[in-house]
C-alpha cells in the first residue's frame, strides 16, 4: 500500500508539472522505483547538481519512451557530463519518437553529421531544427548561424542577402573566408582585431593561426612583437611564446580555418562565453563540451569551464579539469598554478595559498614580466607586502610602456601604503596620476589615503569629486567621497553617500562602520550601533578595526 501511495503522488506530480505523460502510462508501466529516481534526478537537476542527476535518470530509462521531458533532461545531464556521443546515440535510438522532436536533440544531430563529414544530412537534420515551434531568438539566431556555416562548407561561397547578427555575423563571415581563403580575410581579421568597441583580442589568435597557415610567418611575427606578456590575455600570451620558440607546429595542431569542425567548435565556444558573460553557467557548460565534441584538439578553450566550475564553487571538478594544462605550454600551466592556489586560499587559508605558488614559481627559470606580476599580486592580497613591493619593482624597471608602469606604480604605491611608508607611496601614486591623470581609482586610494592621516583634505576631496565624475557607480569611490564629507563635517551629504555605498556594498566592514559613524553624527544613534554591529560581523576584519568598533558600541563616538 506504501509504495502504491508513493507511485501515486509521484506521478501526481510529474502529471502537474509537465501535463505530457502518455494516456496509455499506468502504474504497472512506471514502476515506483523509476518514478522515485526520476523525482531525485529532478530535484538534483534544478540544484544543479548534474552529476548526481545523471546517475538518477540512468536508474530510470524505462521513462524514455513514455515521458516526453524525461529525454530532454537526460540528454542535457549528458552534454553537461561531457557525455556528448553518448547523448547522440540515445537521440539517435529515440529518433522516430515524437519525444526527441526538441532543439537540443536536432543540433546534436546536426554536429554528429559535421564532425563525420555527412554534410547533407546536416542540412536535414538542420530543416527539421527550424520547424520547431519553442526557438528563442537566441536558438533562432543559432540556427541561422549554423546555415550559413553548412552553406560555406558545402557551395564553398558566402551566402548572400543572410540575416545580420550584427558583430556575431562579422565574426562569423571572417572565419568563413578564412575557410575559404579569400583575399579579403586579412581585411575582415583586421577589421575584428581593431573593434573599437568591443575587445576582440582573442582573433588575433586565429589570425595568427591563418597567417602561419599561409607561409606568412614573418608577418605573425610582428604582431606578436607588439604584445606585451603583462597586459596580454592567456591566449595571445601562449601563441607569442610559442612564436618566440619557433614552436609553430603548435598552432596548427590546434586549429586550422580550413577544417570545418574547428570553425563550428570556435562558434559553440563564443555562444557558451555568451552565457557566461550572463552568469548562465550550466548553458554556458553544455554549449563548451559541445565545442570540445568537435575540436578536442583545443583545449585551451577549457579554461572557461574552469572558470565557470570556480565561480559555481565546484572546485573538485576545476581541479580534475585544470590537469589538462601541461607544463609544455607555459603559460596555460601558470593559469593552472595559480587557480590552484586560489581554490586552496578558499579551502584551506591564505597562507597554504601563498606558500604553494611561491613553490611553484621558484621552480621557474627565467620567469617573465606577466609571471612575476602575479606572484606580486599574490603576495599584495596576502598583506606580504615587503615582497609584494620588490616583485613590482623587478616589472616597473625593465617596463617602457607608461600604460603598464601606471597600473603597477599605483600597485606598489599602495604596498607602501599599507606599510605605512607614506612618503614612498605618494610619490608612486602621483607618478601614477602623471601618467594617466584620469585614472579615478588611483585618484581614489591617493586622496583616501590623504583623508586618514588627515593630510590635504581639501586637495583629497578635490580629487574624490574628479574620481567620483569619472566612476559615479563605484562603491569604493563613494564610500571614499562620503567620509570626505563627513571629515570636512557635512554630515548630511556625507549620509547620502554614505547610504548609498552600504546598498552596493553591504557586506564591506568599513562602509558599515564608516555609516554607522555619520548616523551617530545625526543623532540616529540606535541605527549606527546597528551598523556598527553589522560591520563586526563580517569577513576579514582587521584587529585594530575590531577594537575601535567594539568601543564604539559601548561608549559612542568620543566628542559628540
Amino acid at each position: 500500500m506504501f509504495i502504491k501511495k508513493i507511485s501515486l503522488i509521484l506521478l501526481i506530480y510529474l502529471s502537474y508539472q509537465t501535463q505530457l505523460l502518455s494516456k496509455s502510462t499506468t502504474l504497472n508501466e512506471i514502476d515506483a522505483k523509476n518514478l522515485s529516481n526520476y523525482f531525485s534526478g529532478i530535484v538534483a537537476y534544478e540544484n544543479k547538481e548534474n552529476n548526481i542527476a545523471l546517475e538518477f535518470f540512468k536508474s530510470s530509462k524505462k521513462l524514455l519512451d513514455i515521458h516526453d521531458p524525461y529525454l530532454k533532461r537526460y540528454i542535457h545531464s549528458l552534454v553537461l557530463e561531457g557525455k556528448v556521443s553518448q547523448a547522440i546515440n540515445i537521440v539517435k535510438k529515440n529518433l522516430k519518437n515524437e519525444n526527441s522532436n526538441f532543439f537540443y536533440a536536432h543540433l546534436l544531430l546536426i554536429l554528429d553529421s559535421l564532425k563525420k563529414n555527412e554534410l547533407n544530412k546536416a542540412y536535414n537534420y538542420l530543416n527539421r531544427i527550424k520547424n520547431l515551434p519553442e526557438k528563442d531568438r537566441f536558438n533562432a539566431a543559432i540556427i541561422e548561424s549554423l546555415h550559413q556555416y553548412l552553406h560555406v562548407f558545402k557551395e564553398k561561397k558566402i551566402i548572400n542577402n543572410k540575416k545580420n547578427f550584427g558583430k556575431l555575423s562579422l565574426i562569423s563571415e571572417t572565419f568563413q573566408r578564412c575557410y575559404l581563403e579569400d583575399q579579403k580575410t586579412s581585411l575582415y581579421f583586421s577589421n575584428l582585431i581593431n573593434d573599437v568597441e568591443v575587445d576582440y583580442s582573442r582573433y588575433v589568435f586565429f589570425y595568427l593561426s591563418y597567417l602561419i597557415d599561409a607561409g606568412q610567418i614573418s608577418e605573425a611575427k610582428k604582431i606578436v612583437n607588439d604584445i606585451e606578456y603583462i597586459n596580454a590575455t592567456l591566449l595571445l600570451s601562449q601563441a607569442k611564446n610559442w612564436l618566440e620558440n619557433e614552436n609553430i607546429e603548435k598552432f596548427k595542431e590546434v586549429f586550422s580555418c580550413k577544417n570545418h569542425n574547428d570553425l563550428i567548435s570556435e562558434f559553440l565556444f563564443l555562444i557558451s562565453n555568451l552565457y557566461s558573460s550572463q552568469d548562465d553557467f550550466e548553458n554556458s557548460n553544455f554549449y563548451l563540451n559541445l565545442s570540445n565534441f568537435l575540436n578536442p584538439k583545443f583545449i585551451f578553450n577549457l579554461s572557461l569551464v574552469v572558470e565557470n566550475q570556480y565561480l559555481n564553487g565546484e572546485y573538485k571538478k576545476a581541479k580534475k579539469i585544470l590537469k589538462n594544462f601541461k607544463k609544455e605550454d607555459k603559460f596555460y600551466y601558470w593559469y593552472r598554478v595559480k587557480k590552484e592556489a586560489k581554490i586552496i586560499e578558499l579551502q584551506v587559508n591564505k597562507k597554504e595559498s601563498l606558500k604553494y605558488i611561491s613553490s611553484e614559481f621558484s621552480k621557474i627559470d627565467h620567469p617573465n614580466n606577466k609571471i612575476i606580476f602575479d606572484v606580486a599580486n599574490f603576495y599584495k592580497n596576502s598583506r606580504e607586502y615587503r615582497k609584494a613591493i620588490e616583485y613590482y619593482s623587478m616589472v616597473i624597471d625593465s617596463l617602457d610602456d607608461k600604460d603598464i608602469k601606471s597600473d603597477l606604480l599605483y600597485r606598489r604605491g599602495g604596498s607602501y601604503e599599507r606599510m605605512g611608508e607614506y612618503k614612498k607611496a605618494d610619490k608612486d601614486l602621483l607618478e601614477s596620476l602623471k601618467i594617466d591623470p584620469d585614472d579615478a581609482y588611483v585618484l581614489n586610494y591617493l586622496a583616501y589615503s590623504w583623508l586618514e592621516r588627515n593630510f590635504k583634505i581639501d586637495e583629497a576631496i578635490i580629487m574624490l569629486e574628479d574620481a567620483y565624475a569619472l566612476k559615479s557607480n563605484d562603491p569604493y569611490i563613494i564610500d571614499s567621497i562620503g567620509w570626505a564629507y563627513y571629515l570636512v563635517e557635512d554630515y548630511v551629504k556625507a549620509e547620502k553617500f554614505l547610504k548609498r555605498a552600504v546598498e552596493l556594498m553591504p557586506d564591506d566592514p568599513i562602509v558599515n562602520d564608516h555609516y554607522g559613524d555619520i548616523l551617530w553624527k545625526l543623532n540616529r544613534k540606535i541605527q549606527a550601533r546597528y551598523f556598527w554591529a553589522n560591520a563586526l560581523e563580517k569577513e576579514d576584519v582587521e584587529k585594530e578595526m575590531l577594537e575601535i568598533i567594539n568601543k564604539k558600541l559601548i561608549e559612542g563616538l568620543k566628542n559628540s
